[in-house]
């Protein structure tokens, strides 16, 4: 089977590698254009392009899909099908039209829960005790197309976004070889998603990891673990920003008087008061300008003073 292979960061990375091991003849590699990265500003090529490049495969890098001259370089390719995997791009039209298969894209949920730019970060945000990774043929809609075959997986106690997202690639990597079988062998029955049943994931902003400390505690720790490593959650302190690395919700009863965003220390441990009357251990910051550090590093870096809280 024939294929154009389009994607960019490192949640595409099993899925091209796969591809490669499963000998599937891999015509070109899309990819983002490389972007400046690091104190000098070096270009820095994509997850994907140095996969490409170890192995030999052509790799092109268009900044926008709507230029004549990307349609007409891309029409010069048939490929069987086009496998899409975290791209960063509206598909075109033409481009799914442009292989008898279609464009066949891994979602990292099960739609049409959480369609959108990031589905892993909000099922994690929302309480989902399960997800998984779902192929689809892309239509002109957002994550709306035929759903080929999915895959579930238990998302634990102690995941974030990037552990999660490290698990569902593999996954997907190989729920991917196994639906373009199914489509070279005609034993896979597209079906139509229930827009009914649809939940969106929109793309991340910076806003969205400030941290409001009315809102329960086991609240505030998913949105800890879901937008884990960005935007992060962060919240102030001293006029500074504090990000707040890893943490965890507490079963156990607050003080008399205290109220959200109020910090309590104990022997080296830092809590929180939340909504609810709940409480969250603290178990790794770091202020604005400074290393990340344990609670007790932390507490004693900054010389903690009884009565401080966050959000201030």
């Amino acid at each position: 089977m024939k294929l154009i292979f389009c994607g960019t960061p490192q949640f595409a990375v099993p899925t091209l590698d796969r591809l490669i091991k499963e000998a599937f003849s891999i015509e070109l590699v899309v990819t983002n254009p490389d972007e400046p990265s690091g104190r000098g500003y070096k270009l820095k090529s994509s997850p994907v392009k140095e996969l490409a490049e170890r192995n030999a495969l052509k790799t092109y890098q268009p900044a926008k899909l709507k230029d004549p001259a990307v349609r007409a370089f891309l029409s010069q390719y048939h490929p069987d099908a086009i496998v899409v995997v975290a791209y960063g791009h509206i598909i075109p039209p033409w481009m799914i039209d442009l292989s008898p298969l279609g464009c066949i894209n891994l979602h990292a949920s099960l739609l049409p829960k959480y369609r959108g730019a990031a589905p892993i970060a909000w099922a994690i945000v929302q309480g989902e005790r399960i997800t998984g990774v779902t192929t689809m043929r892309i239509d002109a809609g957002l994550d709306t197309g035929d759903i080929l075959l999915q895959r579930e997986d238990a998302i634990r106690d102690d995941d974030n976004a990037e552990t999660l997202a490290g698990r569902l690639s593999v996954l997907g990597a190989d729920l991917m070889v196994e639906t373009l079988r199914a489509l070279e062998w005609g034993t896979v029955v597209p079906r139509p998603q229930d827009s009914a049943l649809a939940t969106l994931a929109p793309m991340l902003k910076k806003e969205d990891g400030e941290i409001d400390w009315t809102q329960p505690a086991e609240q505030i720790w998913r949105r800890v673990r879901g937008f884990y490593p960005w935007p992060g959650a962060y919240t102030r302190l001293r006029g500074k920003h504090v990000h707040l690395w890893v943490a965890r919700p507490l079963a156990q009863p607050v003080p008399a008087g205290a109220e959200p965003g109020d910090l309590l220390m104990e022997r080296g441990k830092l809590f929180v008061v939340c909504g609810g009357a709940t409480l969250l251990e603290a178990l790794e910051l770091q202020l604005e300008g400074r290393k990340r550090l344990s609670a007790a590093d932390f507490i004693n870096g900054i010389r903690l003073a009884p009565g401080e809280r966050f959000g201030e």
